[in-house]
């Protein structure tokens, strides 16, 4: 990247979508055939945060009586075949490319596991590629990798029939890889009463943790029944947001959540939560997995991933160029070239309000800068109902490389931008509980910024005035630095900036006026 390019962007980059590395990502399809599920997604992977194009499953349970058998589940196998007939001939409608079929731990120790692949190859066309345990294992960890570049800690991915770990050291990479037979299904099938059953899963666990003698500063959770898990975490202690992505738990809160499973009926703990039968038929058996997890690794603490292995074979295909790239940036970026106004002006007006913010660390500068780029994303919507689309979509988007209280900041922040209070929003105000109250403000004051840079000028603000904040004084001063940015700053946006600094707590200075 040129100094011209650097001084344009910023840290973050050229945007990549549009070039033709992004482009051929368009359409990546995986078929995912688990232990418990069948699953088919194509992905458009251009905006590099995973967007899904198409998301289907099956709950086939494939290795539902594994343990007594060691054959695929008759019934599953039928439903499977049925459902794979159907997601390959989505996939051609679809003109997917690449499509990747792969098969995890039921597949892969079955009896007729390779009876199983043929008959997929024959009736489909779908050649199954089988994953051994190891590879499951890179694989979720690049799924991790996906929603958090450089993310350093411990994943465990949870299936039917198979549990793994493995260590991400910061940089992208995944070191050590371990498979385990802890996943519910399997253990669906042992002999022995509970007492055996609690045996097993410590021995088991105990013989894991060895491989990993580090403490882990953050656990990564991957896999339906631990997000099965987290959303009955979420019921149970009143958590304001339902996205389960990036959710995060302490080892205390998951052991008082496990007690709480224990404790309550399976009926209603589905009514609660909204799981499905067979998914809270896992929950229960993976509840004492993850007891014992918890115990033996002993994190500091616990983040739930919705990004797994597809996710992780999305990010196989993509260059280490892209891999890198910051995946809200880049989706913001998107976002604004597909939807926005005037595409390009989330730049322009992102230089106009940085001056308000000069103590902003990178973190906060990242927010800022996805913030002004999605400023005008929701324009579409009803101007009645505006702000609160635009909080809707910046707290509930599958978005990667966000905390819940950096989604409450860019929600509060765009919901800001369109009305400059919450009042009749329908806005739920325990939300602001997940943010420190110093951020709310900061949050509402870069939503009037936006607000009044996007009425000042609707090209590019900074070539018609300049803003300057004087802390020790407590001014803001808009100085008009051209003909036509005097002829701009009409009565609307003169509201607009003295509700700016009223909000800032600020006194108004206007220079420049002819």
């Amino acid at each position: 990247m040129n100094a011209e390019q650097q001084a344009e962007f910023g840290p973050f980059g050229v945007p990549v979508f549009d070039g033709p590395e992004a482009r051929s990502l368009a359409r990546v399809g995986v078929i995912d055939i688990g232990s418990n599920s069948v699953r088919f997604v194509v992905f458009d992977g251009a905006a590099r945060s995973p967007a899904y194009y198409f998301n289907e499953k099956i709950l086939c349970g494939l290795g539902a009586g594994f343990a007594e058998t060691g054959r695929l589940n008759a019934r599953g196998r039928a439903r499977a075949l049925v459902a794979l007939r159907r997601f390959a001939a989505l996939a051609a409608g679809m003109a997917v490319s690449p499509l990747v079929t792969v098969a995890t731990a039921a597949v892969r120790d079955a009896e007729d596991g390779p009876e199983f692949r043929e008959d997929v190859l024959r009736e489909t066309g779908l050649n199954i590629r089988i994953l051994d345990g190891e590879e499951e294992a890179r694989l979720s960890a690049q799924g991790v990798l996906l929603g958090w570049p450089g993310a350093e800690g411990l994943i465990c991915d949870i299936g039917g029939s198979s549990m793994e770990l493995a260590e991400l050291r910061g940089e992208g990479e995944v070191g050590l890889r371990r498979t385990s037979g802890l996943g519910p299904l399997k253990l669906m099938g042992m002999k022995g009463g509970k007492k055996a059953l609690r045996a097993h899963i410590k021995s088991e666990i105990a013989e894991l943790a060895d491989d990993f003698p580090m403490r882990p500063k953050r656990l990564f959770l991957v896999g339906g029944s631990w997000r099965a898990i987290a959303r009955i975490d979420m019921v149970r202690r009143g958590y304001p947001l339902s996205v389960l992505h990036e959710y995060r738990m302490t080892p205390k809160t998951i052991l008082q959540t496990i007690k709480y499973i224990e404790a309550t009926d399976v009926d209603t703990l589905r009514a609660q939560t909204g799981n499905s039968a067979e998914r809270m038929r896992l929950v229960p058996l993976a509840a004492q997995v993850l007891r014992g997890l918890v115990r033996q690794v002993r994190p500091e603490e616990v983040a739930i991933s919705s990004y797994g292995i597809r996710e992780g074979l999305l990010y196989d295909q993509m260059s280490d160029t892209l891999r890198h790239r910051d995946p809200l940036i880049e989706a913001a970026r998107h976002a604004e070239a597909s939807s926005a106004r005037a595409p390009g002006f989330g730049r322009a007006l992102y230089r106009f309000v940085e001056p308000l913010f000069p103590r902003a660390k990178p973190a906060k500068q990242r927010l800022m800068r996805a913030a002004c780029l999605l400023h005008d994303v929701s324009w579409r919507a009803h101007p009645d109902y505006r702000a609160e689309v635009c909080f809707d979509n910046a707290t509930r988007a599958n978005l990667g490389g966000l905390t819940h209280g950096e989604r409450i900041y860019l929600g509060l922040a765009l919901l800001h931008r369109y009305k400059s209070n919450r009042a009749g929003t329908g806005f739920n105000a325990e939300l602001l509980s997940l943010l420190p109250e110093t951020q709310v403000l900061e949050a509402e004051i870069l939503g009037r910024a936006m607000r009044f840079g996007a009425m000042f000028a609707v090209a590019n603000p900074v070539d018609h005035g300049r803003l300057t904040l004087r802390p020790k004084r407590r001014e803001v001063i808009l100085k008009l630095t051209s003909d036509e940015g005097r002829d701009l700053f009409g009565e609307v946006a003169e509201a607009r900036f003295k509700s700016l600094v009223t909000a800032m707590e600020c006194e108004p200075i206007i220079r420049g006026r002819a």
